[in-house]
């Protein structure tokens, strides 16, 4: 499977991205358990699957009763879900975790280029405050590639993170502030430090310290206190190991090996139009040793240029930290 992991960070176009797709769904439809099992319940037979909107999608909720891993290897790293609502966490167990660190890099390159030309500020509080966070792993991972030693997490000292933008921005440095929404709108609401002409990145989330807002709002508020145009947003999944970024108004994007389906509400096996409203399935191939098929609980739609957008969960899943809680 190397020769496939070389693949992966190659693929340029949709032309490229199906075939390894379809090469990587045999391999794990082989020797994933609980993806064979969950295939043989749909009576699947891999023989038969031949396009990409042919494949069965693992349902998300096989990360909280299942141990998700591709092959006999043994995981080296264990991400958990922060499990919000008391309704169980999900485990990602990651048997390479350079092939995490490879596409969280490659994908922050792909949309922001060399993350040393920033200082990262994180403001991710209740992520800090846990074990097991894929996030906080990639953001610590991204702030020692910058280089700087400005860069750092904050927890709680709003005041420190205020004075230090302020002198960042006396010396002329480049700022990616990257914060949960809660902590971003108390930076807002209390110290509103100029953030124009730099960036300002939520990952969503309350994390059960403040009302759900729909990220229209969210953004409005975050614009105006940090005099800003637009709020950047970075969309993830303990499940996953890359990323899709939004460069404002909620519009996601994601690199080359990632693709993502709208499904059927009502039938999870059939996909609606460019547009409509429905269930996000994403193929991460990434995801390779663990599944690379995944059926979330996020509802949202596909746009004309390629993009996607989030519009919310289904009843009754889990609150995550990538998303807002909308209703179209």
């Amino acid at each position: 499977m190397n020769l496939i992991k070389d693949k992966i960070f190659k693929i340029k176009s949709s032309k490229d991205f199906e075939p390894l797709a379809l090469e990587v769904f045999q391999y794990q439809a082989k020797n994933n358990d609980t993806y064979s099992k969950y295939l043989n319940h749909l009576g699947i037979t891999t023989g038969s699957i031949h396009q990409l909107v042919q494949i069965p999608f693992l349902p998300i909720e096989f990360f909280k009763t299942d141990k998700i891993i591709t092959g006999k290897d043994v995981p080296g790293k264990i991400f958990t879900s922060s499990g919000t609502t008391g309704a169980g966490t999900s485990k990602h167990y990651v048997t390479d975790i350079s092939l995490y660190q490879e596409s969280f890099t490659r994908t922050f390159q792909y949309f922001y280029g060399n993350p040393e030309q920033f200082c990262i500020l994180a403001l991710l509080p209740s992520y800090l405050e846990k074990e097991g966070s894929s996030l906080i792993y990639m953001m610590d991972y991204l702030i020692k590639k910058s280089n700087n030693p400005e860069s750092g997490f904050y927890l709680d000292k709003l005041d420190d993170l205020t004075e230090k933008i302020i002198r960042l921005r006396e010396q002329n440095q480049k700022i990616l502030l990257f914060g949960v929404s809660f902590a971003l709108l108390d930076l807002a609401e209390k110290y509103k430090p100029d953030m124009s002409g730099q960036i300002v990145m939520e990952t969503g989330g309350m994390k059960g310290k403040r009302e759900e807002i729909i990220r229209e709002e969210l953004h409005k508020v975050l614009c105006k206190a940090f005099n800003t145009k637009l709020i950047h947003s970075e969309f993830g999944m303990t499940e996953l190991l890359s990323q899709a970024y939004s460069k404002g108004d909620g519009i996601f994007h994601t690199p080359p090996w990632i693709n993502v389906l709208i499904r059927d509400g009502y039938d999870p096996l059939s996909y609606v139009e460019n547009g409509r409203s429905g269930g996000i399935n994403i193929i991460d191939l990434a995801n390779y040793n663990s599944c690379s098929f995944i059926e979330t609980r996020d509802l949202g739609r596909l746009l004309p240029n390629s993009g996607f957008e989030v519009l919310g969960r289904f009843d009754s899943s889990d609150i995550r930290g990538c998303n807002l809680m909308v209703e179209e």
